[in-house]
């Protein structure tokens, strides 16, 4: 009974840190010293172990990592836990029945029901007399199975064997939300490209093509800009990058658009050295200048002012992008970033927004200020330091 309350729990805290976990059991004389309480702060601590490994989806290599504290869970002599077509690990005693695990998994990964085995053996010493075998799931998908080997079958281990695979299933579910979030976010950054693409490359061609018979020197130095620009965009590696490459390239960018809008472009930037290593999403910058140029000054009479700040503040770098140009209704704004309405200047907008809040949190989407005839400021916050992210 008491380690069927520790499994419970451990369903419901998934997402507990092991040293947050850790920290409880070491004040859990607090709490209470029966044996109750000690049991379920055991089967807690012990989860928080197995939980990293099965994050990374149902491998080999993370099954072994977790099957020790799996089978403390179940407290059962052995453990075994097969995909849908292979043995990924057998931890315990009795190893000479691993080559029968999946055999002995082969009806609960047909049918997907529960499985109470008995197993024979020739060796009198050897514990391993009964298997129950329960199956893994994911999206209501059999992906795989766990089985609990000992010298008895019992109910309580039947339900604990349950438990222990509803628990892994929350866990393979979790890893497939981190593998849908960075296909989303790989995707993402392949739709910024293409916006990116069409009609920055047929205006560069276009001005690099005026200088040629002009000045052939200029147009032979904006061709050089152009491929180093298009060779950052299009890389193949890698979600994040340094401020520094990120600047880098909106700079090649404006260079570029220099030489097409001449003096009616006027940029000024202010940078803080110590924020340049800071690591941001790939292509995080640049949509908002383009987007800057494209609909705040294209259309506008006469000069047009862009302005590009990166500030430290303390644990977060501050960036902001700024022009002069036309600016917009706030309300259209509003509904562009909500994903409600679809504009060609929105879509960047809206995907850098979308790209900040799943790798920071919603507190660091984009603040834009802006109003018809009174331009555009766009507001980056970005923590210097945050888990996962790292320019490699």
């Amino acid at each position: 009974m008491e380690l069927a309350v520790g499994l419970i729990l451990a369903v419901m805290l998934v997402g507990v840190p092991a040293v947050v976990l850790w920290r409880v059991l070491r004040g859990r004389r607090e709490l209470g010293t029966g044996p109750a309480e000690r049991a379920t702060f055991e089967t807690l601590h012990t989860a928080s172990l197995a939980a990293p490994p099965l994050r990374a989806g149902l491998t080999a290599e993370g099954a072994q990592k977790a099957s020790r504290h799996l089978r403390e869970l179940l407290g059962s002599p052995a453990l075994a836990i097969t995909d849908g077509e292979r043995l990924l690990v057998y931890d315990g005693i009795g190893d000479h029945h691993a080559a029968d695990a999946l055999d002995h998994a082969a009806a609960t990964l047909r049918d997907g029901r529960t499985q109470v085995l008995s197993i024979p053996c020739e060796l009198l010493e050897c514990p391993i007399r009964h298997a129950v075998v329960v199956p893994l799931t994911t999206d209501d998908r059999i992906v795989g199975s766990l089985a609990a080997y000992g010298p008895h079958a019992s109910a309580g281990l039947v339900r604990a064997a349950q438990e222990t695979a509803g628990w892994v299933d929350s866990q393979l579910e979790l890893a497939e939300l981190d593998r849908s979030r960075t296909r989303l976010m790989e995707a993402e950054v392949r739709a910024l490209r293409a916006q990116i693409s069409p009609h920055f490359i047929y205006n560069s061609l276009t001005t690099i093509a005026s200088f040629v018979r002009t000045d052939p020197e200029r147009a032979r130095e904006l061709l050089l800009e152009f491929a180093d620009f298009t060779r950052y965009s299009f890389r193949r590696h890698g979600d994040f990058t340094t401020l520094a490459e990120e600047l880098r390239s909106i700079d090649r960018y404006l260079i570029l658009e220099r030489a097409r809008f001449g003096d009616q472009l006027q940029v000024t930037l202010r940078i803080a050295p110590e924020v340049l290593p800071v690591a941001v999403p790939f292509l995080c910058l640049q949509p908002l200048v383009e987007n800057a140029v494209r609909h705040g000054l294209e259309s506008k009479n006469g000069v047009g002012r862009i302005t590009i700040v990166a500030e430290d503040a303390g644990a977060e770098c501050r960036i902001s992008v700024e022009d002069d140009g036309l600016g917009m209704d706030p309300d259209r704004l509003r509904l562009i970033l909500a994903g409600e309405v679809v504009s060609a200047g929105g879509v960047g907008l809206a995907n850098v927004d979308e790209r900040l809040r799943q790798v920071y949190g919603d507190e660091y989407g984009l603040v834009v200020e802006t109003g018809k005839g009174a331009g555009t400021k766009v507001n980056v916050r970005v923590p210097k330091y945050h888990p996962g992210v790292s320019a490699r």
